[in-house]
């Protein structure tokens, strides 16, 4: 245990001031605690950390060599060390070793001339294969910058359900539809699946050849090439599914909105890359979240953070979120193998704002549970409706935020409630609850890319910090295996509850 550990300690053992003390008793706590970078005002300062909490941080973070896993993570040294592997997903936006940039920059021209090609065919529908990462990330594009897009119509699809192609496949016009499949290794079982049954109704409505119509994208070429497909797109294999929107697997993107936008939403998470690099670790926006987050989950035990986006383009970032922060950091030992000493990652959960309110807030004011809010507003809006729309959306965002510092005393509550004490009782809120606020100036590809890089390397410091890797997922194999040997027919080791089940519906 080092110095800066154990003093963490110490201080989550000890009561923190009310925030409202925390700002009253420091009149530079919204300066330290804020960063307006890229277009982006981060507002850390409702957080439940102290100026000497921080010091602290910085000090942990420097025992655990942040800066020096950074420069690893940048020259693409191994940050991956159960795989034995780099993580190159910046090279996709030209921060790496030169070889790995050399590729990605050649994979990029491959995608652009395809795409290119594709926006100038007859082509209205494009369908995208894939899950995981594979999904959640060109789903986050589409839904947030799609709409006004001048390309073919683009539909994901992830889960082996039958009912999500059910509901895909009558929006597509099988005569104008090209098929993305994106699988690392082309082996996916949902998704070479999911290909299949494609396959299957392409041929039924009269095309010839549907492989020719695929676009396969993998870290596999040659196996993507031996099925037939008619376009192969790879990537590297040091690219982990949840960071590999930045490659040809955010094709779905670029064929529905172009490649400027395209560009420009590498550009800003090149430019995220520079801040998080350079940008000194009291002034580092991902640096500052990353200590906060570690606070807040192994030292103060709060393993919930909400992610609550004003803004219904942002509607699937908590679901993007979930994937990123909880299959990096979800870990049990350490990258040396070795148990960890305490809580890594938090559960991560959400919604959309307004709608929110109405939902779970009321847990979030009053309920027993704790743990930081974040919340993700941006300045101009992306419609044209009354202005009273997006005001009031605003309004509803900011004030949150304040209601759950402030809080509502038993005295305040009582005066409301004529008296009643039980009433009062219920309208009492407990205040000081933790919260930060990111505000974007505008919703565009240049912001997006810096928000997602934003996230990427935030969870990387929280990574480094505990000592974890955040870049392999070996904790969703043993699911997998048994789903194949349920298949197959059982065996010996399931338990009698699942016997059961696979009696009613397998057999």
């Amino acid at each position: 245990m080092t110095h800066a550990d154990s003093l963490l300690r110490d201080l989550a053992a000890t009561p923190l001031p009310p925030l409202a003390t925390l700002f009253d008793d420091d009149p530079d706590r919204l300066a330290q605690l804020t960063v307006d970078a890229l277009g982006i005002y981060f507002d850390f300062s409702r957080l439940a950390v102290s100026a000497e909490i921080l010091a602290a941080l910085q000090a942990r973070a420097a025992a655990a060599d942040l800066a020096g896993w950074r420069a690893r993570l940048f020259d693409g040294a191994v940050v991956n060390p159960s795989e034995n592997r780099a993580a190159t997903h910046m090279a996709e936006r030209g921060a790496g070793a030169a070889a790995a940039v050399a590729a990605a920059d050649a994979g990029q021209l491959a995608m652009r001339a395809l795409v290119e090609q594709v926006r100038a065919e007859d082509v209205t529908d494009v369908l995208h294969i894939g899950i995981g990462g594979s999904a959640l990330g060109p789903a986050l594009l589409l839904d947030a910058l799609g709409r006004d897009g001048d390309g073919p119509r683009c539909h994901i699809v992830a889960n082996i359900d039958g009912e999500a192609l059910a509901r895909a496949l009558p929006l597509c016009d099988p005569q104008r539809t090209r098929v993305i499949i994106v699988s690392k290794t082309f082996t996916t079982t949902e998704t070479m699946t999911n290909a299949a049954t494609v396959m299957d109704w392409l041929q039924r409505h009269g095309i010839a050849d549907p492989r020719a119509r695929t676009i396969a994208v993998t870290a596999a070429p040659e196996k993507a090439a031996a099925w037939g497909a008619g376009a192969v797109l790879p990537f590297a294999e040091t690219v982990g599914g949840r960071y590999s929107l930045w490659s040809a697997v955010g094709l779905p993107f670029a064929l529905r909105c172009g490649w400027g936008d395209w560009q420009a939403l590498h550009d800003g998470a090149a430019a995220m890359d520079a801040h998080f690099r350079d940008t000194a670790m009291t002034r580092n926006a991902p640096v500052l979240a990353g200590l906060c987050d570690v606070w807040a989950a192994h030292y103060q035990g709060q393993q919930v953070r909400g992610v609550f986006a004003y803004d219904e383009r942002l509607r699937m970032l908590p679901a993007f979120l979930q994937q990123l922060e909880m299959e990096s950091n979800g870990k049990r030992v350490t990258r040396d193998g070795a148990p960890v000493d305490g809580p890594t990652a938090a559960v991560t959960w959400g919604g959309t704002g307004t709608d929110a309110q109405h939902a779970v807030f009321q847990l979030l004011h009053q309920g027993t549970v704790v743990g930081p809010v974040e919340f993700l507003a941006v300045a101009e809006p992306g419609h044209a409706m009354p202005a009273t729309h997006h005001q009031q959306l605003l309004a509803n965002c900011f004030a949150q935020g304040a209601a759950l510092m402030k809080g509502r005393s038993p005295e305040a509550a009582l005066a409301l409630s004529g008296g009643n004490a039980r009433l009062a009782a219920a309208k009492t809120f407990p205040g000081n609850r933790p919260s930060a606020t990111l505000l974007l100036e505008r919703l565009d590809p240049f912001t997006l890319g810096a928000l997602l890089a934003f996230y990427e390397h935030r969870t990387f410091v929280g990574a480094v910090l505990l000592g974890i890797n955040p870049f392999d997922q070996w904790g969703v194999e043993l699911g997998k295996e048994m789903a194949s040997a349920a298949l197959a027919g059982g065996g010996d080791g399931f338990d009698p509850s699942t016997n059961a089940l696979m009696a009613r519906a397998l057999e």
